[in-house]
């Protein structure tokens, strides 16, 4: 599951990876129940900082497309 992200796009950059890996849900590449790529390995394929990545899971949360739980990372919602 490639995420890229193009900064010269005027699109904020954790808008750009949370809409990626939203259109992969709405597609079915990723469906309930899967878990999404660690903040660490989001952050070594995007060249972005973590707080970044962070901020693309805070805003798939409030889409209510994904949950997250400590220590165990981030899984899409049934």
């Amino acid at each position: 599951m490639a995420i890229t992200v193009d900064m010269k796009d005027p699109t904020p950059v954790y808008q750009q990876i949370a809409d990626q890996l939203e259109a992969q849900i709405r597609a079915g590449k990723l469906k309930p129940g899967d878990k999404l790529p660690s903040e660490s390995t989001l952050v070594q394929e995007t060249g972005v900082a973590r707080t970044t990545v962070r901020h693309a899971m805070a805003l798939l949360r409030e889409r209510g497309l994904i949950q997250t739980a400590p220590q165990r990372g981030s899984w899409v919602k049934e």
